[in-house]
């Protein structure tokens, strides 16, 4: 753990924070939904640990509360955690090691750690940011789900108080200086295109997914796919 700390510089260091702090303020809405929607208390923080996934959490929490059955939610929830599986074809098998280290890095596999770790320049950088940004999520998100969920319905109102802007907002700055690359801007524009298209026939969470289809559209440049 000593030698991945010292892969992260000031800047680095503090894109993680930043992303943590973000996503522990998503978790204050989510517990704070759950809890309105007659979810019991322990529910959002044990979900948050276990499943670690906002998208799909919030999925599952959507569709009970509009009177869907648990498989259901179930199934759709599964099916926006499937991004994960070439979140884990692109990140390289240095970052996450073999072993033991390998199923924990698996659970610790979200959008924020793969966008903050394949933003880096080499493997130490990016099993530093990877891992540390994981563990991060591993503590931030479901501390904010309890702390939602402790306060009842008074923050439920995510739209009031802007919460909701804090996620993606921090992820278009994590993304911007890749887009001085053509065919990343390239694969953004493309992976918006189908987003915004589907959107309006799509259950939420889909769209999204569809869009990294654009990565196949817009391959990357030579030299990103031989760090890859």
């Amino acid at each position: 753990m000593r030698s991945i700390w010292g892969t992260l510089d000031r800047d680095l260091l503090r894109g993680i924070v930043l992303t943590c702090l973000a996503v522990g303020a998503i978790g204050v809405s989510y517990g704070a939904i759950c809890v309105a929607e007659g979810l019991p208390l322990w529910f959002p923080a044990v979900a948050a640990v276990l499943v670690l996934a906002a998208s799909s959490e919030f999925l599952f929490v959507g569709m009970i509360a509009a009177g869907g059955s648990p498989v259901a939610a179930t199934l759709v929830a599964l099916l926006a955690n499937a991004r994960h599986l070439p979140y884990g074809l692109a990140i390289p098998p240095q970052v996450i090691q073999p072993g033991w280290r390998r199923v924990v890095a698996s659970h610790l596999m979200n959008d924020e750690s793969v966008v903050l770790a394949l933003a880096q320049p080499d493997v130490p950088r990016q099993r530093g940011a990877y891992w540390v940004c994981g563990l991060g999520m591993l503590i931030c998100w479901p501390a904010g789900a309890m702390l939602g969920a402790l306060a009842g319905d008074v923050v439920h109102d995510t739209e009031a108080l802007g919460l909701d802007a804090m996620f993606p907002a921090v992820i278009l700055a994590l993304m911007l200086p890749a887009l001085r690359e053509r065919a990343m801007r390239g694969a953004v524009l493309a992976g918006a295109a189908i987003a915004l298209a589907t959107t309006p026939f799509l259950p939420a969470g889909l769209p999204v997914l569809l869009a990294l289809f654009a990565v196949f559209l817009n391959p990357a440049p030579k030299g990103r796919q031989e760090a890859l």
